[in-house]
């Protein structure tokens, strides 16, 4: 469960670099314009422009808060992943991937159709990773950080 869930958002996250320490550019576009300031607009989504221009105001603080997310989401898209891969502090990266999860389903893509396919079953993974924990193949059981009675 760890690695099927790992792959989905490392991808992702690898996706918004173009080496190590170089973000892609081209992702502020993507936040910017695709998830918080959709044409034609996402009811309920979290839209960060003018609704009636879909324009940001420039130099505004919207932008600003869309760049955080940007490098934020390209950051913990491959930190969170690569922590359940190794399985160090594998309950942390789950809880990680769950909010992360939650926040694009309930902020970026609030339609029933993102929901079924795919955000439930990485919730429900993410779910089963935090309540079960790392199990035996993991740095975190041979480091003794989580020997849980589910584990053993």
């Amino acid at each position: 469960m760890r690695l099927l869930l790992a792959k989905v958002f490392l991808s992702s996250g690898l996706l918004k670099w173009n080496g190590w320490f170089d973000f892609n550019e081209q992702q502020y576009d993507l936040f910017l314009y695709e998830f918080f300031c959709p044409d034609p607009v996402r009811e309920g989504a979290l839209q960060l422009c003018n609704p009636e221009t879909l324009e940001y105001a420039e130099g505004s603080f919207s932008i600003t808060i869309v760049e955080w997310f940007a490098l934020g989401a390209g950051i913990m898209e491959v930190a969170l992943p690569l922590l359940l891969i190794l399985g160090i502090f594998t309950r942390i990266g789950a809880l990680g991937l769950i909010l992360m999860t939650l926040f694009i389903q309930l902020a970026v893509f609030p339609e029933w159709g993102h929901w079924w396919n795919p955000a439930a079953w990485w919730l429900v993974v993410a779910l089963a990773i935090f309540a079960r924990g790392p199990g035996k193949f993991s740095l975190d059981y041979i480091l003794g950080l989580d020997r849980s009675d589910a584990n053993r």
